[in-house]
């Protein structure tokens, strides 16, 4: 039963937007287990919280507790879906998938991978012949195979890279054994094949970044304290927070990881709806080197591989500082067990300069109010690749999403006399980096004072009648359909995007809304022939706008793994849809365009990408004039006004 908006369920007591617990999760496998996954064959790929309708929330009618499973049969290679009624203790739908159809990876079948791939005689002979016995030295690193107008036969494979370490802790990006790839087979648990080509000698120079090798470390920074004396400005009731005018739920998923839920804002005592939902929904990572083991490297971090699954648990004074509040992920192993990822979320208050000033020359006064945002991030690791995602809320109501790129390049091997012109050449002992890119989609089911918004363009234009040569103005174009919303970022149109609610108007009659600032907002450089474009049409443009449909969740499908293409946003706006005051989903594509560098070797100091949400005559005026003063030594107590 729905108790002041928590749900009562058989497992405990929770709000019908929090993450399943490990209770939930357990009484969920147990059920299926029980009913049509009693075999022993029975992986499970996910177990997460079903997301009740919006409708029964905004009702406040009873929320029956549900799960969403994904499992695979390891005995006949399907895959199924399941939705548990875990009030009831029932499995209310079981699916199977179409052939072929592969969800994304488990952890084990990663560890599974290298384990096996080292067993096998042909991997290992092909190993000797490039003078490599020490295989507890060889590292197998398992990428998903992608599609590349090869028929898989229904097998569920990995694509695993090679590369080898001088002793157990030394860096094994700096010896890629470049031209030997092993096609693993998750269905049989057996090497499928490798592919064996011109054997390249592995670079043998090191590329190590542990203080052991780098030497001692530098003495002449100070350091720098935090300290919040009173305490976080935040208060959280269970994965509720509010802080400052805002307020929101804290999610996660083995699929997306940190998602924010009901984000509003207060004004003037009236909580205002602006986001409903608001994820990462998905990633790739194309790679433009056409050399034979690189030109098959487009990684989908998120449909591909569950980079919720892989988020870090945060440690204090490294990955967050301040006052610190963790929230845990958890999720599930494949037989099915609970796993909790200790600190998955960190949470804390930073501060961010000035919000606004004014010096008044004429009475020699100053007013300067200083801004601070509110930090919720995760940190995932990808094989060599760390992403930190960060959703930072400001006081004033802006929103920023940001992506620090970190970790290790997937480094390949030359001949020590040539440089490719696919990228940079990181020493002289054959060792580069590809170009590539990393481009990320997020998806924002936004509701701006209300379920009904609109979507409009807005570029900067010279009008025609422009007697004095320097008349520019903005001008607003409705995007009334799907196919009409499929739209690039234009820099030389100053170009943005407002999401606007027509029924409530601001102080001067116009609609309340939020603009989206295109920043860093890169497509897809491949060719549309490539494979991969067919696979990642979603970042082929920056924004596309659907009407609200609960199973329209990812943009590249719900399982890109070995896809053929044409899944997720391509699809579903074909049918293009009316868009203007509808429930609107906003997907947003931008990213990072990495020409490697000399400076990201031999671990890549962090590169930031992201975009900005900022009200739009959401507000009546500045939502922050009744900020106070910051208090400082000096005999007024407060800033100086300098008179």
């Amino acid at each position: 039963m729905t108790i002041n908006n928590e749900v009562e369920s058989a497992v405990g007591t929770a709000h019908p937007l929090d993450p399943l617990s490990r209770a939930e999760i357990s009484r969920a496998v147990a059920i299926l287990k029980e009913g049509p996954a009693a075999a022993e064959s029975f992986r499970f790929g996910s177990v997460e919280l079903r997301e009740p309708g919006k409708a029964e929330l905004r009702a406040g009618a009873a929320v029956v507790r549900e799960a969403d499973a994904v499992l695979i049969d390891r005995a006949s290679g399907s895959a199924f879906e399941a939705v548990v009624d875990l009030d009831g203790g029932l499995v209310s739908s079981w699916t199977q998938l179409a052939r072929g159809v592969q969800p994304p990876f488990m952890l084990d079948e990663f560890d599974e991978c290298e384990v096996n791939c080292k067993k096998d005689p042909r991997v290992i002979e092909a190993l000797a012949k490039r003078g490599l016995t020490d295989l507890d030295l060889v590292c197998f690193e398992p990428w998903s195979v992608g599609w590349f107008g090869e028929d898989a036969q229904g097998r569920r494979l990995m694509r695993a890279l090679v590369f080898v370490r001088d002793e157990p802790d030394d860096s094994p990006y700096a010896h890629p054994i470049e031209n030997l790839v092993v096609i693993y087979d998750l269905s049989s648990g057996q090497v499928a094949r490798i592919e064996d080509n011109e054997a390249i000698p592995v670079p043998a120079a090191r590329g190590n970044y542990l203080p052991k090798y780098v030497g001692e470390a530098r003495t002449d920074l100070k350091p720098i304290s935090i300290t919040q004396p009173e305490g976080a400005s935040f208060t959280v009731t269970g994965n509720h927070v509010r802080w400052a005018d805002w307020s929101f739920r804290v999610g996660f998923t083995p699929r997306e990881g940190l998602v924010l839920h009901q984000l509003k804002f207060r004004d003037q005592g009236v909580d205002r709806p602006v986001i409903n939902r608001a994820s990462l929904a998905e990633m790739v990572v194309p790679y433009g080197d056409p050399a034979p083991v690189q030109a098959k490297k487009n990684a989908f971090d998120s449909g591909e591989y569950n980079i919720g699954n892989m988020a870090n648990s945060l440690t204090l004074g490294c990955d967050c500082t301040g006052e610190i509040k963790y929230f845990d992920g958890i999720t599930t192993d494949s037989l099915g067990n609970p796993l909790t990822i200790a600190n998955a979320i960190c949470m804390h208050e930073e501060d961010d300069s000035i919000l606004w000033k004014h010096f008044d020359f004429r009475e020699g006064t100053a007013e300067t109010r200083r801004n601070r945002k509110l930090v919720i991030s995760f940190i995932a690791t990808v094989a060599n690749y760390e992403y930190a995602f960060y959703w930072h809320l400001f006081l004033d109501g802006s929103i920023e999403f940001l992506v620090k790129a970190t970790g290790i390049l997937s480094t390949a091997g030359q001949h020590p006399d040539q440089k490719s012109p696919y990228g940079q050449t990181l020493n002289n002992d054959g060792l580069y980096g590809p170009i590539h890119q990393h481009i990320f989609n997020v998806r924002m089911d936004f509701e701006v004072d209300g379920v009904n918004n609109s979507v409009y363009e807005v570029d900067t234009v010279i009008p025609e009648e422009n007697p004095t040569f320097t008349a520019f103005k903005a001008v607003d174009r409705l995007l009334e359909t799907e196919q009409a919303a499929i739209r690039k970022a234009d820099t030389s149109k100053h170009r943005f995007w407002k999401i606007v609610n027509h029924a409530k108007k601001n102080i001067v009659d116009e609609p309340v809304a939020y603009r989206l600032i295109p920043d860093n907002a890169i497509t897809l450089a491949a060719d549309d022939r490539a494979h991969v474009s067919q696979r990642a049409q979603f970042a082929r443009n920056n924004l596309w706008v659907t009407p609200y449909t609960r199973d329209e969740r990812f943009p590249a499908g719900e399982y890109p793994n070995q896809s053929t293409g044409g899944d997720g946003l391509p699809a579903w706006t074909q049918a293009d849809r009316n868009i203007v005051d509808q429930d609107l989903v906003v997907w947003y594509t931008f990213g990072m365009h990495h020409v490697v560098r000399l400076e990201d070797w031999p671990v890549m100091p962090r590169q930031n990408i992201g975009f900005m949400l900022e009200p739009h005559g959401f507000f009546n005026q500045n939502p922050t004039l009744n900020l106070p003063r910051e208090t400082t030594t000096t005999d007024t107590g407060h800033c100086s006004t300098g008179k």
